[in-house]
């Protein structure tokens, strides 16, 4: 089972997602450092526990409104060997394929960018990316064959329940058991309202082979001796 910890950019600053009401989100305030700089905030995160992945969501240029490229090239030259995850709402296959072959990162695509399902075809055939299936409180987001068959999804497949983000319902676990009928040997990754190494146990129970979780490493319902018994396997 893998942990994955989120950092949301907006406005340069690490915010606190909840239940995907972007407009509402705020500058983090958490135990682990002092502010809300991106570069503090994954420093902390790295100290916290052993991570292998950082999730980064530029919130700025998922809207259309900016971009974080600057700040996620600082986190990817302080932590070299961190392999980051980064969700822009990139839709230009052009683009993903640059961002694929260069970095910093991988690109996510996710669902909620794509109105038609021949331009998200394009883009994940065009990168060596990780796929966002995304669900808001009405359900599924973006072309729906895209949650009906497998053929296109790459290696690693999010199911991110944005109505569950910074919430304590649980993770998704309907929405979860459909893309694992679906997955054949793709890694599912379960994001929204993960709560505690309960959650992660029943996660990896089911074959979900990572989470992405935020709300429960600030506020210590994941502290660094549970996360470091699952990240290394030892007690």
């Amino acid at each position: 089972m893998d942990v994955i910890p989120v950092i949301d950019l907006k406005n340069g600053a690490v915010v606190h997602a909840r239940r995907g009401d972007r407009a509402a989100y705020r500058p983090i305030v958490t135990p682990l450092a002092t502010g809300s700089d991106p570069l503090v905030i994954a420093k902390a995160l790295m100290e916290l526990a052993p991570f292998r992945r950082l999730y980064i969501a530029d919130l700025d240029s998922i809207a259309r409104c900016g971009s974080h490229d600057a700040v996620v090239a600082r986190i990817a030259g302080a932590h070299p060997v961190l392999d980051l995850w980064i969700d822009g709402g990139e839709t230009d296959a052009k683009k993903l394929a640059r961002r694929s072959a260069g970095g910093p990162g991988v690109p996510v695509v996710g669902s909620e960018a794509f109105t038609e399902m021949n331009a998200l075809a394009q883009a994940l055939g065009a990168s060596n990316c990780v796929l966002s299936l995304d669900y808001d409180a009405s359900g599924r987001m973006g072309p729906h064959p895209i949650y009906e068959s497998a053929e296109l999804w790459p290696d690693g497949v999010i199911v991110m329940t944005l109505a569950s983000v910074g919430a304590s319902g649980g993770p998704d676990f309907e929405r979860l058991n459909d893309a694992l009928k679906l997955a054949g040997g793709r890694k599912v990754y379960a994001a929204g309202g993960v709560r505690g190494i309960e959650d992660l146990q029943r996660l990896a129970d089911i074959g979900v082979a990572g989470a992405l979780v935020a709300s429960a490493l600030h506020d210590g319902r994941l502290g660094g001796a549970a996360l470091r018994t699952i990240l290394e396997g030892q007690p």
